[in-house]
């Protein structure tokens, strides 16, 4: 097991390092001068843009700007914004846990929703609850995330008045209204992976249900409730942890239209603000930093396998 963490924690290093490439490289390549949104129109000026771009940099080689800011990594320190000049550092400390708070509140969802709703189509096989669930799921994975999150803010924060509509405050401040504005978010994030969990349930269970030894469980006379849950669900539960792995991924990208919905401050935000202002540090730290938290949720993933079934070894 050791030996195999080790293997794939150099594969990761090596992966890490080929994304933040390709993400410094053709950063450059989109169109546009941070240099001239950060003069701005009134002093739109050659001198003065050339003036900012050699004050920051911009006026080396691609390579020479790369390797500053990989060698600074390996120390690290994350740069600092184009436009704030804040430490990059200072803002992705404030801003990683809130989308990881996020994406696990809405992981959190989808498998409440998806694993047991998946339990209950595969144990009502072509009846009425299968239906009804498997035709949640079609919603689910047909209705757009931003759609989605317009209902909710529709339904709960302009009918019903119950849950506030976007903002953030911090749980220190406030632990009850930090809930409830976390809330949405998550359910809206949450409902996308929760159809994908539900249905990889059923279909994984289905399948289960017709091995020798279910059949063997149900002839001695077991309860059906002990035969799914006590037999059937764990073996069952192997390629449903994998699509819950890949779904924290799928969340992390998901999150960009969430939190730009409901104005959630995390990393996605930062994300977008840093792509439309050419902030190229600030786009490749937070490339990185989703980069790195996307192989290590699948490494975990990987890991979790051997603790559903013990047969399974890595060496």
């Amino acid at each position: 097991m050791g030996r195999y963490v080790i293997r794939r924690l150099i594969q990761t290093a090596i992966l890490v390092f080929i994304v933040s490439t390709i993400v410094a490289v053709f950063i450059h390549l989109i169109p546009g001068d941070p240099a001239s949104l950060i003069v701005g129109d009134n002093q739109n000026t050659p001198e003065r843009i050339e003036a900012v771009r050699r004050n920051l940099g911009l006026d080396r080689p691609i390579y020479e700007q790369y390797f500053d800011w990989i060698t600074g990594i390996a120390r690290g320190d994350f740069g600092k914004s184009l436009f704030t000049g804040r430490e990059i550092r200072t803002d992705l400390v404030a801003r990683i846990p809130r989308t990881l708070e996020l994406g696990g509140a809405a992981l959190l969802v989808s498998i409440v929703v998806g694993i047991p709703l998946g339990v209950i189509a595969a144990h009502y096989r072509n009846r009425w609850p299968d239906v009804l669930v498997s035709s949640f799921a079609i919603a689910g994975l047909s209705i757009p995330v931003f759609v989605i999150g317009t209902l909710m803010v529709l339904v709960f924060s302009v009918r019903w008045q119950i849950l506030p509509a976007s903002g953030y405050v911090a749980f220190s401040d406030d632990p009850l209204e930090h809930i409830k504005r976390l809330a949405l978010p998550a359910i809206t994030l949450g409902i996308l992976s929760s159809a994908t969990i539900m249905r990889m349930t059923r279909s994984s269970l289905l399948e289960v249900l017709g091995e020798d030894y279910v059949r063997t469980a149900r002839a001695k006379g077991l309860n059906e409730r002990v035969v799914i849950y006590g037999h059937a669900l764990r073996n069952a539960l192997i390629p449903v942890v994998t699509v819950v792995g890949l779904q924290m991924g799928t969340l992390l990208g998901g999150s960009v239209l969430v939190e730009y919905i409901f104005n959630w401050p995390g990393l996605s935000t930062y994300l977008i603000t840093g792509i439309n202002q050419r902030d190229y540090p600030v786009v490749q730290a937070v490339m990185l930093i989703i980069a790195v938290v996307f192989v290590l949720i699948n490494l975990a993933t990987d890991l979790l396998y051997a603790v559903i079934d013990p047969r399974i070894k890595y060496g």
